[in-house]
């Protein structure tokens, strides 16, 4: 009977030892997939920043450009 409950101790501890070593891949893949992420959200707020520029300086010429529209109408009248 002890021999009996000292294999399935063993087997339990195998388990565990296969589940906790399975285990221990997946966190070391959700590491480099935490990693992964964070240089492209790094990357995707750099572009959002350069996008954003873009469409102020986009918007600053428009004005002026509609300024001097507005100014020439001014002059004709």
């Amino acid at each position: 009977m002890t021999f009996e409950l000292l294999e399935k101790l063993e087997n339990k501890i195998n388990q565990a030892v296969e589940t906790i070593a399975l285990l221990q891949m997946e966190v070391e893949e959700l590491k480099e997939d935490k990693v992964n992420l964070s240089n492209k959200t790094e990357q995707l707020q750099s572009e959002n920043i350069r996008l954003n520029t873009e469409h102020k300086q986009w918007q600053e010429r428009l004005s002026a450009l509609l300024g001097k529209i507005e100014e020439t109408e001014e002059n004709i009248d």
